[in-house]
C-alpha cells in the first residue's frame, strides 16, 4: 500500500489532531520506562513523525520509518519546524531492515492493520531481526469488531479549510477496502483531486499473539480478552 496516502499523507497528522496524540505519547513514554527498555528505538509506520518527535524531546534517540514518501515529507518539515533533530527512513515493515539493534520498537495508530495476514508473521520476524534480545516492541491494531462495524460498510466525510476528503468502506470479510476522494485547496483557490484506496486488514487477538510468538516474542500483554465492543487493542511484547 506504499501509494495509499500519497495525498492525504501530507495531512494525515492534521486531520488526526483529535486522536489524543498527547496522552498516546505519555502512554508509549510510560510504558517502555515500565518495561525498561534502552534510550534507541524506531518508529514504526510513523506517519507525520508525531510519536518519533514525541519520544526524541522525551531523551529517547529514535529513527522514523514509513512507507510513504509523503508522510515523510511531512515528518521532516515538522521536525525541523519544532527543532527536533529526527532521522526518517522510507521502509516497508514486512522487509524492515535497520542498520545496528535497537532497545525498542513503536508502531501506532494502526500500522499492523495495513499489513495482509499472510505477511504478519514476516513482519513480526523483521521487528524482532531489529531488536536487541529482551527489547520492547509496542504497537497496536483496530480491532476486527471497529472495522466491521464502525468503518465497514459506511461512509465518513470531512471538510476543511484546506482539504475535504469523501471516505467510501466495504467489508470484504478479512479486510475493509477504503476509497477517497481527496480535495487539496491551492493558493490560487482552486482544488486539485486526488484519489486512493486502503486496505487494512482485520486481524483476530489471537492470531496477532500466535504471530507474535512464532516470530520469537514473549506477549506480555494482551490487549482485553474477553471484551466485547473494544476498538483496539495494545500489545506489549519483549523479543526472546
Amino acid at each position: 500500500m506504499a501509494n495509499s496516502y500519497s495525498a492525504l499523507g501530507r495531512w494525515f497528522e492534521y486531520l488526526n489532531d483529535d486522536c489524543g496524540y498527547e496522552q498516546w505519547s505519555q502512554y508509549l513514554i510510560k510504558t517502555l520506562e515500565k518495561l525498561g527498555a534502552g534510550r534507541c528505538g524506531v518508529d514504526i509506520g510513523c506517519g507525520n513523525g508525531y510519536f518519533t518527535r514525541a519520544l526524541i524531546k522525551a531523551g529517547y534517540s529514535v529513527r522514523g520509518v514509513d512507507i510513504s514518501p509523503q508522510m515523510l515529507d511531512t515528518a521532516q518539515r515538522l521536525s525541523l519546524k519544532e527543532g527536533v533533530g529526527a532521522e526518517f527512513l522510507l521502509g516497508d515493515i514486512t522487509k524492515l531492515k535497520l542498520s545496528g539493534k535497537m532497545d525498542f520498537a513503536v508502531a501506532v495508530n494502526d500500522c499492523l492493520n495495513y499489513v495482509p495476514k499472510n505477511k504478519l508473521q514476516t513482519a513480526f520476524l523483521r521487528v524482532a531481526a531489529c531488536l536487541k534480545r529482551g527489547g520492547a516492541f509496542v504497537f497496536d491494531i483496530s480491532t476486527e469488531y471497529k472495522l466491521k462495524n464502525i468503518i465497514g460498510n459506511n461512509m465518513f466525510a470531512e471538510d476543511c479549510e484546506d482539504i475535504t476528503y469523501v471516505w467510501f468502506n466495504a467489508d470484504k470479510g478479512d479486510r475493509v477496502e477504503m476509497d477517497l476522494i481527496v480535495f487539496e485547496r491551492r493558493d490560487d483557490g482552486s482544488y486539485v483531486r486526488s484519489d486512493e484506496k486502503h486496505i487494512q486488514y482485520a486481524h483476530t487477538e489471537s492470531e496477532v499473539v500466535s504471530a507474535l510468538e512464532n516470530a520469537g516474542f514473549k506477549v506480555y500483554t494482551e490487549g482485553h480478552l474477553g471484551k466485547e465492543k473494544l476498538e483496539r487493542i495494545n500489545f506489549i511484547c519483549k523479543r526472546l
